[in-house]
């Protein structure tokens, strides 16, 4: 095996315990950080759904012949923000909505 051979894959091999690391501490920070009971289940099923997308997607990426492979990027690349802009915006309003729970119930309500 030639030494750029070996970098290379040294290479891959690192940078994919990196990302799966990186991944996991970002999801249990993500779920550690939530302020109450409904945005903490609501973190752990979106964590869910997206390790799930994320696995299919790489399992497609990886599975499927030239040129299809790179087709992959087009739904991807449309449904990875719209599905950042829709988990902000639940996640907000489930913030907003604790956040009235507990004031409610601090006026003896």
């Amino acid at each position: 095996m030639s030494s750029g051979v070996m970098w290379g894959w040294i290479g891959g091999i690192v940078g994919g315990v990196l990302g799966l690391a990186g991944g996991i501490i970002g999801t249990y920070l993500s779920i550690k950080n939530t302020n109450g009971p409904l945005e903490r289940s609501f973190m752990i099923k979106s964590a869910v759904i997206c390790w799930i997308a994320i696995f299919i997607f790489l399992g497609l990426l990886v599975g499927l012949p030239n040129p299809y492979r790179y087709f992959m990027w087009i739904p991807y690349g449309i449904l990875l923000p719209l599905g950042i802009i829709y988990g902000n915006r639940q996640q907000q309003a489930i913030r907003k909505q604790e956040s009235q729970n507990k004031t409610d119930a601090g006026d003896g309500k």
